[in-house]
């Protein structure tokens, strides 16, 4: 059986190393240079992170469309520039009043589509500047709200100024941001104390590998835990094309389906032994796909087989 040389790893990022101290061990690790990841966490939080190594780097805006799972511990009664409790404190304010019922009540004002604006600590770039820097520098600029989706907010505890919460979201959702803007409904600001992501689409948790085996174990160990290129795919339908159809869509040209699909869809695209060859999208006629983004597989095959 051929080694693997690319796919996706798994990691639990440790509290206080960024998601680009991650790429950076798992590079030295891997002995591989092309190492990107599935989207920031902040250095303080800790959870799933997915690595994408070698040709998986091609499918990360695929893996930033997954939704993210998040327990948070947010304290209220204080607010500050970074809105957790790395940054200057702005306020304190006493905290009164609060029950499981009311944190509840106000909660459900933010689930659905909602607008943020997006933290001047953040990795958003501002006239070819990322916001962090800029807010080190102490400016602050205007940021537009964006549109983002936040489909669950479960109180699990509260205790005195403090609460747990389980958060569901979509991309481009800042759970600091919604720390705040909760504890600003409430009356009292709020900010994360801690932060720990717990699911990216299907990668949970309790599977990561933990920072410590990503700093100690051997090479083989941590290639051996490496998943398929089309792990992160998984929400996309599969389409098989055949001998003719599979050269084709290498070369770069649509190609029939062996079954039809729905008109328009994305969809990841196996040859006849079951190897992604990419991401395609499917025609009007549903008959053929089209190459969106082609990848060089490892063999023997991929861990989610065409439907």
């Amino acid at each position: 059986m051929t080694a693997p040389s690319s796919g996706i790893l798994v990691v639990d990022k440790s509290a206080g190393a960024t998601s680009f101290d991650a790429v950076a061990l798992a590079r030295k690790r891997l002995g591989v240079r092309r190492i990107g990841h599935g989207g920031t966490l902040d250095p303080e939080a800790t959870g799933v992170l997915p690595l994408l190594v070698g040709e998986a780097t091609k499918l990360m805006p695929y893996l930033m469309e997954h939704d993210k799972e998040y327990v948070t511990t947010v304290r209220f009664g204080i607010t500050t520039d970074t809105q957790d409790l790395t940054g200057r404190v702005l306020s304190e304010t006493p905290v009164t009043g609060l029950t499981r019922e009311r944190l509840e009540a106000t909660c459900r004002g933010f689930v659905g589509r909602i607008r943020q604006r997006p933290p001047m600590y953040s990795a958003v770039h501002h006239e070819g500047r990322r916001l962090y820097e800029l807010a080190r520098e102490g400016a602050e600029v205007e940021r537009t709200p964006r549109a983002v989706e936040v489909q669950t907010i479960e109180v699990q505890g509260v205790e005195a100024a403090r609460a747990t919460l389980r958060i569901v979201c979509g991309k481009g959702t800042y759970v600091r941001v919604l720390a705040a803007d909760i504890g600003a409904a409430l009356g009292f600001g709020g900010v994360v104390e801690r932060l720990t992501r717990t699911r990216v689409g299907p990668f949970e948790l309790s599977a990561a590998l933990t920072w410590r085996e990503l700093e100690a174990a051997s090479a083989t160990v941590l290639w051996a835990r490496v998943l398929p290129l089309d792990a992160g795919l998984a929400h996309l339908p599969a389409a098989r094309l055949d001998a003719t159809g599979a050269r084709r869509f290498v070369h770069g040209q649509p190609a029939d389906v062996t079954v039809p699909l729905a008109a328009g869809t994305q969809t990841r695209v196996y040859d006849g032994d079951g190897v992604l060859l990419g991401v395609g999208e499917v025609a009007t006629t549903g008959a053929s796909v089209r190459p969106v983004r082609m990848v060089n597989a490892d063999r023997p095959g991929s861990s989610v087989r065409p439907a």
